[in-house]
């Protein structure tokens, strides 16, 4: 065999070969490329199948939630006599478990709009219905003509691990006398402190108090605050000592004219009413004017 044709076949063999290298290299990469298509797909599916699932649990449980909340909601009827001038009946829920507010106070509150938690539905006759009310502890109020609002309230605790007192608690008249006089004797920006209610035993006594500034400032000509609060006496050596701790109801700011026209009263029988998973009826009689001026609060000056 000549020269010529043995590089010829050396050539040949050597494209054959490249051709064969390419062909299972392409071959190769095909399968690679098939598995990692499968492998991709089915983590694809996987995850899917996962999220499906989380889906359908989320929607469970938000159902249950639902229905557990429904199914222990109950109906609170209250029953006005003498109501002719009511416009509105409302429901605070103001504190949690451990007696701290649910909620900020709001400073740029409203008198004749109360930032109630559930608002009645009038059923005609002074008949007025909350339905499907969540279960816990409300506070009512009650708005009329002529700028009336009469409010219930519960004594919260004002330290830790402190219990609730109902607004019925009562003390001694001496120990009422006591706390009235260490609060008008004590220094307070605002020029009316007026002790409303209390309640407690002889170590401890919470107080309602409605705290009013109606004299000219700089912050808002013409402007008065009005704050309710509850605040607590604790008995050291023979004297009834206030916590520095207070627990704020509400805090206004209105017109000074505008706030001594009106009457805001506060009722124990609006006070931490409990709802449970039976309905509730409360009756109540709307004060007149003579009976509103015996209730402790704000009044027309």
């Amino acid at each position: 065999m000549n020269e010529g044709v043995q590089k010829f076949s050396v050539c040949h063999c050597l494209r054959v070969s490249q051709k064969s290298l390419q062909a299972s290299h392409d071959t190769a990469c095909r399968k690679t490329s098939t598995r990692r298509n499968a492998a991709s797909s089915a983590m694809i599916h996987g995850l899917e199948r996962l999220l499906r699932q989380a889906v359908a649990h989320l929607l469970v449980f938000i159902a249950v939630l639902f229905l557990v909340d429904y199914a222990t909601a109950a109906t609170l009827t209250i029953i006005l006599d003498n109501a002719q001038e009511v416009t509105m009946v409302g429901a605070f829920r103001r504190w949690d478990a451990n007696g701290n507010p649910r909620r900020p106070v709001n400073p740029k509150a409203r008198i004749d709009v109360p930032e109630v938690d559930a608002k009645a539905t009038p059923r005609g006759n002074g008949t007025w219905v909350f339905e499907n009310l969540p279960p816990g502890k409300y506070d009512l109020v009650l708005l009329g003509k002529n700028r009336l609002r009469i409010e219930g309230w519960e004594y919260a605790p004002v330290l830790e691990f402190d219990p609730f007192l109902p607004p019925t608690a009562t003390t001694t008249k001496e120990s009422r006398v006591r706390i009235a006089d260490d609060i008008k004797q004590s220094r307070h920006y605002e020029n009316k402190v007026v002790l409303l209610a209390a309640g407690g035993d002889d170590r401890v006594i919470r107080t309602l108090v409605m705290l009013v500034r109606d004299l000219s400032t700089s912050y808002t000509p013409g402007a008065g605050t009005l704050r309710f609060e509850i605040w607590q006496y604790t008995s050291s050596y023979g004297a009834w000592v206030k916590e520095k701790r207070t627990r704020v109801l509400h805090r206004l700011l209105m017109p000074g004219a505008e706030m001594r026209r009106w009457t805001w009263v506060w009722e124990s029988a609006f006070g931490a009413v409990e709802i449970a998973n039976d309905p509730v009826t409360i009756r109540y009689h709307v004060p007149g004017p003579n009976d509103l001026k015996k209730k402790p609060g704000l009044h027309p000056y």
